[in-house]
């Protein structure tokens, strides 16, 4: 029974930690979604990258939730979007972190976690993968509304996919590039602080 009792404060403070860090990720991904910046016909936003780095540092579930949340809470709370699109932003933006953050620790799991050399090239290959799906998510449900919910022309849907899917991969490739920096940014300083530890189990 000591050993029980010993065990569980290490367990809460684990949990504790993940979900502030959750909490974090997702106020952080609401708000930073309000800045764009023009990029010639599109606009290019980090909101996509802080999904990407929620998937990084917490892994799929608490990753996806934080990416899902903070994106719904935008839409709802300062896009001037409906529940349902809501709704659908966090299911894609859920599994946008979720594909990026269970590719990344199966690939590395193997590697030793400080060799970034190694872990470089899974990193980039997560980050894309998570990316895509998102793209893919968004032009599915960009077709279904285009056809089904709010129709248009069948002639003119082409036309509306591939303005939606331009920028979408202008955004997916942003992201690309930056979320493995901003994740070697701040991974030292959270696996000094012990929080990296407490957010990804293969930390030592």
């Amino acid at each position: 029974m000591s050993n029980a009792v010993a065990v569980k404060p290490n367990s809460n403070s684990t949990v504790i930690t993940r979900v502030v860090f959750t909490g974090v990720m997702a106020a952080i991904i609401c708000v930073i979604t309000i800045f764009r910046i023009p990029l010639g016909q599109s606009k290019v936003h980090f909101a996509n990258s802080m999904c990407l780095l929620s998937g990084l540092l917490l892994g799929p579930a608490w990753g996806g939730a934080a990416a899902g949340l903070g994106s719904a809470l935008y839409d709802v709370m300062l896009g001037g979007y409906g529940l349902l699109d809501a709704l659908i932003t966090f299911v894609s933006k859920f599994a946008m972190a979720f594909v990026t953050g269970i590719l990344y620790r199966a690939w590395t799991k193997k590697n030793a976690e400080d060799d970034w050399k190694k872990n470089l090239p899974p990193l980039v290959i997560s980050c894309v993968i998570g990316s895509l799906t998102y793209v893919a998510l968004y032009m599915l449900k960009t077709w279904l509304f285009k056809t089904y919910v709010e129709p248009v022309p069948a002639d003119t849907i082409p036309t509306v996919m591939v303005a939606k899917l331009i920028p979408s991969l202008i955004n997916a490739a942003f992201a690309v590039v930056t979320a493995p920096i901003f994740y070697h940014a701040v991974r030292p300083a959270l696996k000094s602080a012990g929080i990296l530890k407490k957010l990804d189990p293969a930390v030592k």
